[in-house]
């Protein structure tokens, strides 16, 4: 099976050994990860964004050490008419200010690129902490879920080499995802 590729039986792969690589993120003109990741497979990748400022939730403020504003992405992922994926992306001003990415659209390879652009690369590792837990009302009515219904959640930080935390994502998937890893045995 390719590194991202779609089943037989409709899964979506995503790949966490290769999904924030930028030969990736920009393949074919790619807008970042997901993008990428469906046109790979012949789907048809969609995204509806807001972006605004407001306050960060407690814990995400405390990651991005940031007391004030931050920049909120907020996104409905398609395949297609089918949301397969929430998104909602906290990101620092002065970064966010400074890699242009406030607007809907942030071109090739997304965030992650418009930031290694401003000298906020992310480097060469990620922090993803997958849990599963019961969807909120308003989760399970937008994916199509019966109430009570669990999700999975991945929560992504994304930091510069000195440390400097510049992105939390934190995504809630629809049914429909196979979840990717390769670790070292030695």
């Amino acid at each position: 099976m390719a590194s991202n590729e779609i089943t037989e039986t409709g899964t979506i792969v995503r790949d966490a050994r290769t999904r924030y690589t930028t030969a990736q993120r920009e393949e074919n003109g790619a807008r970042g990860a997901f993008d990428a990741e469906l046109q790979r497979t012949g789907l048809a990748p969609r995204s509806e964004v807001s972006v605004s400022r407001a306050a960060a939730p407690g814990d995400v403020a405390e990651l991005l050490g940031a007391s004030g504003e931050v920049v909120v992405r907020a996104r409905e992922m398609f395949d297609g008419d089918r949301l397969v994926q929430l998104a909602t992306t906290y990101i620092p001003v002065d970064v966010a200010e400074a890699a242009g990415v406030e607007q809907v659209d942030t071109g090739v390879g997304g965030i992650i690129s418009r930031m290694k652009e401003a000298g906020f690369d992310q480097g060469d590792t990620a922090t993803e902490d997958i849990a599963l837990r019961p969807a909120t009302a308003d989760e399970a009515a937008r994916l199509g879920l019966p109430e009570g219904s669990d999700v999975l959640t991945i929560n992504h930080i994304g930091r510069t080499a000195d440390g400097r935390v510049v992105e939390v994502t934190q995504h809630v998937l629809a049914k429909g995802w196979t979840l990717r890893f390769s670790v070292p045995l030695a």
